[in-house]
């Protein structure tokens, strides 16, 4: 197949959706996917209607916004509150709620923060305001790491010093490890992230099958791709081999893209990082290598934190959500008190959010 119509054709979906049917073990099988993209469209084509009931795909750590932990939110809200500082950031970080207000809110009050669609952008607001402090957020996967670190590549042969980043930069793998040794949840297979698998490659996940006897495979996005890629799981289970697969072949190769991995290689290190609902994963954080200090916001801006006196909303499930736990739908606060238009966490915000996507398809 050539086009992206060919990858929605009825007939195809009928075919694969047979092939799932007569595949079914019969067992609960619970299917994890870690992409943002996959949740929606999932959700977006009602795919769920086309699965034996007891096939089941929930939705995981795909989002980079929502996995962002509350501490680095507050951060950025405190330092857009900074009369020399203007953030930039991508859009869906604007709404994202902080113990006490969001970078929205103190937009209104402050007017520092500006939306960008790429890092690049922060250096032509860096170059336009000599007098201020530009501090981009850097929030993402594998996916978005490259063009990052590019761009500090540009802000240092441009010698930009008013040019700075605050990383939150995560790599999925070990978030992935995590969860297969969380005893609480019984994952049986990995869809894994085409975006982040295109940068990364498929060989990085050899460890699901090697050593947790898991079945995964790197899947596309559009409804033919989602559906064959859980065919291709349950083929693995049936058989009782579970091995990396790759659905995703016009797009992801077994060693990604050498290129893109060479620069993130370059700019960032490895370090612990803290996750939503997780606490701290090890190696899972990219932070700046030591050389590029100078741009690094997390160690030349003083970060409060969580903001003083405020209180954080309970009741919010996000985290669970993201662990797979529960569903959208099991959190008290889902399309109540918490909606697009009242967000009381990430989950709800941002369009790779499993409650953004319950609350526009499955609600």
């Amino acid at each position: 197949m050539k086009y992206v119509d060919e990858f929605r054709d009825p007939r195809m979906v009928e075919k694969i959706s047979a092939r799932i049917i007569a595949l079914n073990p019969g067992a609960k099988i619970d299917i994890m996917e870690v992409c943002g993209t996959h949740t929606q469209n999932f959700c977006r084509f009602g795919l769920d209607g086309l699965l034996p009931k007891n096939i089941r795909l929930i939705s995981g750590p795909g989002c980079p916004v929502c996995v962002s932990p509350q501490e680095y939110i507050d951060s950025a809200i405190a330092l857009a509150g900074e009369k020399d500082v203007i953030i930039a950031t991508f859009g869906d970080m604007l709404r994202i709620p902080g113990t006490g207000s969001s970078l929205e809110k103190e937009n209104a009050v402050s007017g520092n923060v500006r939306v960008v669609y790429s890092p690049l952008d922060a250096l032509a607001i860096a170059r336009a305001n000599p007098r201020k402090k530009i501090i981009f957020l850097a929030v993402g996967f594998e996916t978005t790491a490259p063009s990052i670190g590019l761009s500090i590549l540009a802000a240092r042969k441009e010698k930009l010093r008013n040019m700075f980043f605050f990383s939150a930069l995560k790599q999925i793998p070990p978030a992935m490890k995590y969860l297969l040794q969380d005893k609480m949840l019984k994952i049986d297979a990995f869809l894994c992230p085409g975006h982040v698998s295109a940068i990364i490659g498929t060989q990085v996940y050899e460890f699901i099958p090697k050593k947790f006897k898991k079945g995964c495979c790197v899947a596309g996005f559009e409804p033919v791709d989602i559906l064959e890629g859980i065919c291709i799981i349950l083929e693995q289970v049936v058989a009782g081999k579970p091995y990396v697969a790759n659905q995703y072949t016009r797009v992801v190769t077994g060693r990604g893209n050498p290129r893109a991995r060479k620069i993130i290689d370059r700019v960032f290190k490895v370090t612990d990082a803290g996750w939503r609902g997780f606490g701290s994963i090890p190696a899972s954080g990219l932070k700046l290598q030591d050389e590029f200090r100078c741009f690094d916001a997390g160690r030349i801006f003083s970060l409060p934190g969580k903001q003083a006196g405020a209180k954080p909303v309970k009741q919010c499930r996000c985290g669970e959500v993201l662990k797979g736990l529960i569903l959208p739908a099991d959190c008290l606060l889902f399309a109540k008190a918490c909606r697009p238009d009242n967000p009381l966490g990430p989950c709800m915000v941002s369009n790779e959010g499993a409650c953004n996507a319950y609350y526009k398809f499955r609600r």
